[in-house]
Parts: structure tokens; C-alpha cells; sequence
């Protein structure tokens, strides 16, 4: 594969692995990022050791702050000329970040958005122009139908998960600052002629995630069953971890190589679906409530969880699990990463990795 890929945020989670499967096709692959965020740095020294082998790409990394202009122009005026394709992955990511610090939230997400935009608009205009938006900008979707199961809320009129059809409806800060991004993303496309592509995420997880409390709950909680069964080994309780809710919450999950599928393959098929947005996720064949989360961790670890729980968060979605067919018929992509083997190898990444 030829061309250059600009990556924001590449030294994140998502990013670092797209990197890093690009740089293994000997691809050439500009990362702007300020190193931040937990582990982006640990990611980065990763990612040129990728480079460092025999045939990889070439690896540049850039201290770029999406919320400059300045930042952002310098950047893409070097390298955007021969760029075949931009992924904007750069982005505030905690839905309470975003209810405690607003401003800050906007200033990443639709600021940090629009000078990608801008730069793509004068540098690379042939590049495809990638957005992980997220399915916050469908809101609290109360206006779907759900039932209450024993371990999950159900959503019995969609069984093959919400669809794009869904009206957009954003909620909290973070749905605001997303949602304005994503439309951005697609109206560059009418107005401007870009070849932008937007995926609206479900959960995503895998190798390379520094999860928090309020940012990547997949890793987070095989972190706390990894933790308790540590402790307990060691003779002592474990200590509990806490939830908000009732843990019949559900999510579709994603590994992050059909992730990194995902979006190699839209850009390939950006002439064909440019201006698009795509609900992206593991499906309902993929998807797990929390409770239910707890109980396949409690079998990989050998080790009973013990919990507290605490309200519900603002604006958490009861249920969001991802209709795909649209992805698997206009650019052919459909997850392969089953969750069983998703989370044995992010356990087995988290172990090697000291998390």
C-alpha cells in the first residue's frame, strides 16, 4: 500500500493501533499527538519499534495540538501533500470530562475537528478524511422501545441492533461537542466535495488501552477482575470496585483489530462512500450488559468480583448495540473477533503489560 496516513491522536488507543498495522505494510504513518493522555507515550516508544523493523513504514510523530491552528496548518503544510488518507481520532473521550470541564471538551472535540477539517481542505484534499464519532449523539434514546431482561435491557424491535436511521438527538456536552464534529465531517463532504467517512462508535477494546475509571469500561473492569484476583491470591479481600446503575446496561463491543479493519477498509472505499456515517460496532452477536461482562471475567480469572454500585450516570444509554449491516454492504466490513477471544488476549495484554 502507497500514501502517506496523517493520524491524530495516534498515540492513543485506537490510534497506535492503526498505526502500528499500517506501519507493518510499510506505510508511511504521521502521528500528531501531545502525549497527554495516560500510556500515550509508552504507545508512542511501542509504535517506533514497529517502525524500527525490517520493511516497516516510516514513523513521524508530531507534538500537534488539534485546538492550534497554527499547530494543525504547520502540520498538514508539511506533510499533507501525498497523504492518501486522515484518520482524526484526537478527541476528549470521558463523558464526565466533558460535564466538568465543558469548554475544554468543546475546544478538543468541535475546535480540534474544524482545524482538521480546514488543513485537510487546503493540504490533502484527495485524502480520505476519517471521524470516530461515537453513538452519544443518538442520546438517552428513550424514544426506543426497551424491556427489562435479568441480566440486560433489551431492545425488542431492533434485532439486528439501531441503524443509522435513528434520529440524532445529543446529549451532555461530550454528545454536543461529538455530534457537532460528525456533522461537520459530513457537511465538509456536501459543501466542499471531501472524501469524509464518519463512524459512529459503539465500545471498542483491546491491546494498547490505558483504560480509566470513566473512559474504556471493558479495560477497566478486566483491570479490577485482574487486581482482585491478585489480592486475593495474596491472602487479602479484594477490594470492591464500583458501577453505575444496575449493570444491565449493554454495549456492542469491538476488538481493535476489527477496528483497525474497519477503518483501513473505508478508506480504500472512500470514491464510493464518502460523505457517510456508519454505526460501527461488534453487533448484537458481540454485545454484553455489564453483569454479564462480570460473569465471562469471573470465569477467565477464576476469581468471584465483588462490586458496589452507585446511581446512574447522566445520560447513559440503557442500551446501544450496533446495526452494521450498512458497513458490511457499501465497504464490506463485519467483525471476525468474537468476544470470548477479544477479552483473553486483553487480559493477556494487561498481564504483560503490568496494568
Amino acid at each position: 500500500m502507497s500514501g502517506r496516513w496523517i493520524v491524530t491522536g495516534g498515540c492513543g488507543f485506537v490510534g497506535s493501533n492503526l498505526a502500528a498495522s499500517l506501519l507493518d505494510d510499510g506505510v508511511e504513518v504521521v502521528v500528531l499527538d501531545t502525549l497527554v493522555r495516560t500510556g500515550s507515550s509508552e504507545n508512542l516508544a511501542w509504535l517506533r519499534e514497529r517502525a524500527a523493523r525490517p520493511g516497516a513504514g516510516r514513523l513521524v510523530h508530531l507534538a500537534c495540538d488539534t485546538r492550534s491552528r497554527t499547530d494543525v496548518e504547520h502540520a498538514f503544510a508539511r506533510f499533507g501533500g501525498g497523504a492518501v488518507a486522515v484518520a482524526h481520532l484526537a478527541g476528549q473521550v470521558a463523558m464526565t470530562t466533558s460535564i466538568e470541564r465543558p469548554r475544554y471538551d468543546f475546544e478538543v472535540n468541535v475546535l480540534g475537528a474544524f482545524n482538521v477539517l480546514e488543513a485537510v481542505r487546503a493540504h490533502a484534499p484527495a485524502a480520505a478524511a476519517l471521524f470516530s464519532s461515537t453513538n452519544k449523539v443518538y442520546g438517552d434514546l428513550l424514544g426506543v422501545r426497551h424491556e427489562e431482561g435479568p441480566t440486560r435491557w433489551l431492545l425488542p424491535d431492533h434485532p439486528h441492533g439501531l441503524d443509522e436511521a435513528v434520529p440524532l438527538d445529543f446529549h451532555s456536552p461530550y454528545g454536543c461537542s461529538k455530534g457537532a464534529a460528525d456533522q461537520y465531517f459530513l457537511d465538509y463532504h456536501r459543501i466542499f466535495g471531501l472524501r469524509t467517512v464518519v463512524f459512529r462508535h459503539s465500545s471498542m477494546y483491546g491491546g494498547r488501552q490505558y483504560a480509566t475509571y470513566d473512559q474504556g469500561w471493558v479495560g477497566w473492569f478486566c483491570q479490577q477482575a485482574l487486581r482482585q484476583r491478585a489480592e486475593a491470591r495474596a491472602g487479602r479481600t479484594p477490594e470492591p470496585f464500583t458501577i453505575s446503575g444496575d449493570g444491565k446496561q449493554v454495549r456492542d463491543l469491538l476488538f481493535a483489530a476489527d477496528l483497525v479493519r474497519c477503518y483501513r477498509l473505508a478508506a480504500a472505499a472512500a470514491d464510493r462512500i464518502a460523505g457517510r456515517a456508519y454505526n460501527i460496532g461488534g453487533g448484537p452477536e458481540q454485545s454484553l450488559s455489564l453483569l454479564e461482562l462480570f460473569s465471562v471475567l469471573e470465569r477467565k480469572v477464576g476469581q468471584p468480583l465483588r462490586f458496589e454500585r452507585l446511581p446512574a450516570r447522566q445520560s447513559d444509554q440503557r442500551v446501544f448495540v450496533a446495526d452494521g449491516r450498512r458497513a458490511a454492504a457499501e465497504f464490506g466490513f463485519a467483525p471476525e473477533v468474537g468476544v470470548e477471544a477479544g477479552l483473553d488476549r486483553t487480559l493477556e495484554w494487561l498481564e504483560r503489560s503490568g496494568r
